[in-house]
């Protein structure tokens, strides 16, 4: 029995337009080759380029961290939108590693950039978190809602790994890759997109915590992945979405210019490409250098497409991303960032990189502050006490 198929919902039409005018990306330095990873375990270049496509992966160093990668790729991208922090509506933080239950990553991004009229939360949708968070962002603009969104994918998967476990040591690396969405009357931008998730499939591909009451000590925090089931459940549903959100945003396959996936491996790429009929070189891949960077892929990618000029205004784009959950998600964009009201300056550049240095600045002296005041709650006198809160201050906003 032919299933029946589901009519789309119609969209609300404002006439505003969400469009990607910024991108950055930050990777560690640190570059871990296959050859490296044959010393840690039994592996070689040959079997994981032969499984996978992956070369080499980047690894985070003790002073880095997701928020640190997220902090650098926000900062680029509100460079080339030549966004001032305070202008940020709203700041999405996709990822599976952060380094606090609470505080959000997103919270510790919008601290450090002095977004001050920012609301900040993370995402949490593994592998597809850096597409669910565009579609959450690009809904609030078209509702008048917000202008201006910072959305980041960033990664340390190097933090969770079993390093004993070649099935998932040898896929992933680290890294933060991220994108200012604003309004625009112009049409374009993020034009339909479609998000899915199945939990029947969540053990498949997981991270336990110690709220897992059901794991040994060993395997908490650390990855656990059905390699096989996650591959079919990956070429059954890719290249589905692909064809939804084209279909949505009323193009053909023919349309597309350039598929920008989630980068987990070759042989799921080249099969959904096969799926679909298309050549592999519309996809845009770049897993040999970076392996799977999870939430922080389709943004590092994206910002490599347009570096090597794979996009130009008025081209179609299909973000997709698949992973934990289980969950797959996809977006169709018209490619062509609109001139914001003001041009890239030098003066803003140095109004950005003294908004950094405050807000940096303002953490300390607040964390210095609740420190000394919980100091004098014990010992100083209630009139002292009084006194301190009066006269104590904090840095002006500069802007």
């Amino acid at each position: 029995m032919q299933k029946e198929k589901k009519p789309a919902l119609p969209r609300r039409e404002t006439g505003i337009y969400a469009h990607i005018v910024g991108w950055g990306m930050a990777v560690p330095d640190t570059v871990m080759t296959n050859h490296d990873l044959s010393a840690i375990v039994e592996t070689s270049d040959e079997w994981i380029v032969t499984r996978t496509g992956i070369k080499e992966r980047r690894i985070a160093s003790d002073r880095e961290s997701t928020t640190t990668l997220a902090i650098r790729a926000a900062q680029r991208a509100l460079e080339v939108a030549d966004l001032l922090p305070r202008q940020l509506d709203l700041i999405i933080v996709a990822t599976s590693t952060p380094e606090h239950v609470f505080p959000s990553t997103a919270s510790l991004v919008q601290d450090a950039l002095g977004a001050s009229n920012a609301g900040a939360f993370d995402l949490s949708a593994a592998c597809s978190g850096f597409v669910y968070a565009l579609d959450m962002a690009a809904h609030a603009i078209r509702i008048g809602s917000i202008t201006h969104a910072l959305i980041i994918g960033a990664e340390t998967m190097s933090r969770v790994l079993d390093w004993r476990d070649r099935s998932t040591c040898i896929l992933f690396g680290d890294g933060a890759g991220a994108v200012v969405l604003s309004a625009s009357l112009e049409h374009g931008g993020v034009l339909s997109s479609v998000l899915r998730s199945d939990g029947a499939g969540g053990q498949l591909l997981a991270i336990p915590t110690h709220n897992h009451a059901a794991l040994g000590e060993l395997k908490v925090q650390k990855m656990v992945m059905a390699g096989s089931e996650v591959f079919k459940f990956a070429t059954r549903v890719v290249d589905e979405s692909i064809r939804q959100v084209a279909d949505r945003a009323g193009i053909t396959l023919d349309d597309v210019k350039l598929i920008v996936p989630h980068q987990a491996n070759l042989r799921i790429l080249d099969a959904v490409a096969r799926k679909l009929k298309i050549d592999l070189d519309r996809f845009f891949i770049n897993l040999n250098r970076y392996g799977n960077t999870s939430a922080a892929s389709i943004p590092i990618a994206l910002c490599e497409a347009i570096e090597q000029k794979r996009l130009n205004e008025g081209d179609y784009v299909v973000f997709v991303g698949f992973g934990g959950g289980l969950s797959w998600a996809a977006a169709c964009i018209k490619w062509g960032a609109p001139a914001l009201e003001s041009s890239r300056s030098l003066l803003n550049t140095r109004r950005r990189q003294l908004r950094y240095l405050l807000a940096r600045w303002r953490s300390r002296i607040l964390g210095w502050q609740r420190t000394i005041s919980g100091f004098f709650k014990i010992f100083a006198p209630r009139r002292i006490r009084a006194s301190f809160r009066k006269d104590s201050k904090l840095p002006k906003d500069p802007d």
